[in-house]
């Protein structure tokens, strides 16, 4: 694809006040593509690709469910990770070509425990930097688990759980990443984070991707799980960012 970084962040890209946040605070939440009047029915397919997928595609945490690979499970994700304001967060983030490496549901249990804070991708590991986004399927609230964050962590060059650190711990400065649902949050994958406990009686829903430089070796091969029904719908930006074109 000729001239990536424009094609990537065309149309209504993310704000410069977002920008600044995303740089300084390493995360950031905006609106997300979903009209609210439509998250019912975002909701509703969540619950089927859920309900629907195979043993082999389900991994169950500690704390949450996942399902992986929502490319494939329905035109209701298809507007997810093609989202522009998202696509000029990796422009700035990661700063070269770049792909998809994984879209997923994951429900955070109730009464699970707050997660420990730590890193998606380490700033030495191999095929740095990487940026995720997570779109809140429920509303994030301090009761039902939302995630968690420490400002300006992923210029830390030490991760959590260093000597003399509990990343279970309650941090001061840590922030709370609540919003109604349909938001969605983009950060940096080498800030600080985890989810809080949900107290609630209610699962707390979520859906989550993450964009890796085009040169690094995903976690799951989307272009090679690809169905033709998923294919025959995608446009030229899915196609590229699934390295299928």
């Amino acid at each position: 694809m000729d001239d990536w970084p424009g094609r990537m962040a065309s149309g209504s890209a993310l704000s410069e006040s977002c920008a600044r946040d995303l740089l300084e605070h390493g995360f950031v939440i905006i609106p997300g593509p979903i009209p609210p009047a439509e998250m019912t029915h975002l909701a509703d397919a969540y619950d089927a690709a859920v309900t629907a997928a195979v043993p082999e595609d389900v991994s169950i945490g500690r704390t949450t469910t996942r399902v992986h690979d929502l490319v494939n499970r329905g035109t209701a994700f298809d507007a997810l990770y093609v989202y522009p304001p998202v696509l000029d967060a990796c422009v700035r983030t990661i700063a070269r070509p770049f792909k998809l490496g994984s879209l997923l549901a994951r429900t955070l249990r109730p009464g699970a425990a707050s997660q420990p804070l730590h890193v998606d991708f380490h700033c030495d590991g191999n095929g740095w930097p990487m940026l995720g986004f997570i779109l809140m399927v429920d509303a994030f609230r301090p009761d039902n688990g939302a995630t968690r964050f420490m400002p300006g962590s992923h210029r830390r060059p030490t991760p959590p759980g260093g000597a003399g650190s509990n990343p279970e711990a309650d941090f001061e400065d840590e922030v709370l990443a609540c919003g109604p649902a349909g938001s969605v949050i983009v950060y940096n994958g080498s800030v600080w984070h985890g989810h809080a406990a949900n107290r609630s009686a209610e699962p707390r829903r979520s859906i989550q991707g993450a964009y890796i430089r085009r040169d690094a070796k995903a976690t799951v091969d989307l272009a090679g799980r690809m169905r033709p029904e998923t294919y025959s719908r995608l446009g030229p930006v899915a196609k590229y960012l699934l390295e299928l074109t």
